[in-house]
C-alpha cells in the first residue's frame, strides 16, 4: 500500500491511536503567553482536526490539511460539533506549493518524522514561502534517541502491533541535522530535545519554534 492507502485504512474509524482531542501543552503555552496571537494559521497534517479546532476557538483563522480524506471528513464533523469554522482540505503536505494563500503561523505536530530526508528541503522551503514576513513556524518530531528506536536506528518500517502507521516509514532526526535544515529559511527562536510521557514510557522529541527570515 502507498502512504495514502495506509492512512485511509488507519482512519477507517474515528479515533486513531495518536489522535488527541486536546491540544498539546506546548501549543497552549505559545497561545497563552502571547508568543502566537490570533492570526491566519495552517495545521500541516491535521488528522482529525482537534488542534485546528482549538485555535479556531481562540480566534484564529485556521486551515488544516491532511493526506487522508477520512481524517478530513472527521475533522469537519468535529469542527461542526465544536461550533467553530475551520477550512479543512484533503491534500498531500508535499503539495503545499499548490496552496494559494499566506499564513502568519504554520505548525506540524509529530509529522516531520514521516517525511523522508530527501523530501524535507522542499517541504520546509514551501513552508517558508507560505509564511508572511515574520511568520512563525513550530515543528515537533521524534528525536533519534527515542526509546523505541535507539541512536543507531534512524529509519524504521513500522511493524504490526505498533501505535504508529503500520507499514509506514519513520525517520528519526538529531537536533543538529534539523538545525541545518531549518537554518536555510528560518531564525530559530527556541530548540530543544525533551522527553514526554507516552504509552509504555517517555518519548524523546525535537522541538523547534522559529521565525521566517
Amino acid at each position: 500500500m502507498n502512504d495514502k492507502e495506509i492512512l485511509e485504512k488507519t482512519y477507517e474509524k474515528p479515533g486513531a491511536v495518536w489522535t488527541s482531542t486536546t491540544p498539546s501543552e506546548e501549543i497552549v503555552e505559545l497561545i497563552e503567553t502571547g508568543k502566537i496571537k490570533p492570526c491566519k494559521c495552517l495545521d500541516s497534517g491535521c488528522g482529525e482536526g482537534f488542534y485546528s479546532i482549538y485555535l479556531a476557538s481562540r480566534g484564529f483563522e485556521a486551515t488544516g490539511i491532511d493526506l487522508s480524506e477520512n481524517a478530513i471528513k472527521y475533522a469537519k464533523q468535529n469542527a461542526e460539533k465544536a461550533g467553530v469554522k475551520v477550512n479543512f482540505i484533503a491534500m498531500d503536505i508535499l503539495d503545499l506549493d499548490k496552496l494559494n494563500e499566506k499564513f502568519d503561523f504554520i505548525f506540524e505536530w509529530a509529522l516531520l518524522h514521516h517525511v523522508m530526508p530527501e523530501k524535507r528541503k522542499k517541504y520546509v522551503e514551501n513552508i517558508s514561502k507560505l509564511l508572511n514576513k515574520g511568520g512563525k513556524y513550530l515543528s515537533v518530531c521524534f528525536n533519534i534517541k527515542d526509546r523505541k528506536f535507539g541512536a543507531d536506528k534512524e529509519l524504521r518500517i513500522v511493524p504490526k502491533g505498533s501505535r504508529a502507521i503500520i507499514g509506514g516509514k519513520l525517520y528519526f532526526s538529531s537536533l543538529q541535522e534539523l538545525k541545518e535544515l531549518f537554518n536555510l529559511h528560518f531564525k530559530i527562536i527556541e530548540s530543544k530535545v525533551y522527553e514526554k510521557p507516552s504509552v509504555g514510557g517517555n518519548n524523546t522529541w525535537n522541538y523547534f519554534f522559529m521565525e521566517k527570515k
